[in-house]
């Protein structure tokens, strides 16, 4: 069965939604991001992930600079199955996208029945939320910043409210020269 991977990167106090945090990339985390890309053959993203990426990463293939510096990696991106769970979109125009309308937890669960490997989320927005809830997450995987933001109306933070996360057990901890630190854990049944 396939598995799903939840990849966050997040500040010290949970904030995910800040632009001026960011550090640059450093090898060690383009290694991280390509292992966890090239491991998956498939996305999943709700529509503001889909609004975000599906300008990005065309743009950046074009330009041939794949964003990290990794060859491959925005043509990756772009060519793999991408799936959007949305109440809102019509249609999905980048390549290789298909749109969730109905259920997404049923849909996920047929997706993971699928032979093929694993299925990587950017970010965990109330669709990773949900899917959680439904015990479709098998991995959550977080960059954590060494930064503290502040938080205003406009903050998202790390399963925003959510009161009903199952414990997690650490899988392994990657500390990089930067200061990030990447924890991987495993969620409840499957830990």
């Amino acid at each position: 069965m396939r598995k799903v991977i939840v990849s966050v990167e997040t500040t010290l106090n949970g904030v995910m939604s800040v632009a001026d945090w960011s550090f640059p990339h450093s090898q060690e985390r383009m290694d991280y991001s390509r292992e966890l890309l090239f491991s998956s053959d498939a996305i999943l993203m709700g529509r503001e992930t889909y609004d975000v990426f599906s300008t990005y990463w065309p743009e950046k293939e074009k330009s041939g600079d794949g964003t990290t510096g990794e060859e491959g990696f925005a043509e990756r991106i772009n060519s793999i199955a991408k799936y959007v769970a949305s109440t809102t979109l019509k249609e999905v125009k980048w390549n290789n996208s298909h749109l969730i309308k109905g259920d997404v937890a049923q849909e996920v669960s047929r997706l993971k029945q699928q032979p093929g490997m694993n299925i990587v989320m950017y970010g965990a927005g109330p669709v990773a939320h949900t899917l959680v809830q439904h015990g479709l997450v098998d991995e959550l995987h977080v960059q954590l910043f060494p930064v503290i933001a502040a938080i205003n109306e406009n903050s998202t933070r790390l399963f925003n409210d959510a009161g009903d996360i199952p414990a997690l057990k650490l899988m392994e901890t990657k500390p990089l020269a930067s200061g990030i630190v990447i924890h991987q854990y495993r969620f409840g049944t499957n830990a």
